[in-house]
């Protein structure tokens, strides 16, 4: 058996994808002085542009996450399958053709069965805001000592303000955020 099955990879293109297009105008990469009047005469298509960094700087702190989430379930012996929420993911899209300025919307889930011990699920739902943190702290390193090549600078630094906020956005300790499950799942495990 494939540890992500087709069905999962085919998930999260989808999931990619929409996510790419709802926020392709929220996030601008500011051209280099040498391209700015290639990119506003739209010889580079600013649509593409902004399509394409948007995913670099999102959608790896999000599949990463419920990869985290999957994997670490998988360690355990539970059974783990990655989602894309297509009801959120449609909600997304709505709320980005309605040019809401603030969107909220859930773009993937890891659907998790099996039987653990409370400490496991604890793990397993701190497992995707620690992947958010071990990232924040990769961007945070790359952009602080200057690690990459300028051209993909924006990129790091838009990567670790999202994935700070990943990290802190899911340990909300209430339902269905991942801190639910975390301190709920340590709270049976130490006070039963």
């Amino acid at each position: 058996m494939a540890i992500i099955s087709a069905a999962e990879l085919l998930d999260m293109l989808v999931m990619t994808l929409f996510v790419g297009f709802i926020f392709k105008d929220a996030f601008h990469a500011r051209p280099k002085k040498r391209d700015v009047l290639e990119y506003y005469t739209g010889k580079r298509s600013r649509y593409w542009d902004g399509f394409y960094f948007a995913i670099l700087a999102t959608v790896p702190g999000i599949v990463l996450h419920e990869l985290g989430h999957k994997f670490v379930a998988l360690s355990f012996g539970m059974n783990a399958v990655f989602h894309a929420a297509y009801q959120w993911l449609g909600l997304g899209l709505i709320l980005k053709l309605l040019n809401f300025g603030f969107i909220f919307f859930v773009p993937a889930f890891v659907s998790i069965s099996g039987i653990g011990s409370p400490m496991q699920y604890a793990i397993v739902a701190f497992a995707g805001p620690g992947i958010n943190l071990v990232l924040w702290l990769i961007s945070y390193i790359v952009v602080k000592f200057d690690l990459v090549d300028k051209k993909y600078m924006e990129i790091a630094v838009l990567s670790r303000k999202i994935n700070l906020f990943l990290f802190f956005f899911n340990l909300i300790p209430i339902r269905p955020f991942d801190g639910y499950g975390v301190f709920s799942n340590l709270y049976a495990a130490f006070v039963g």
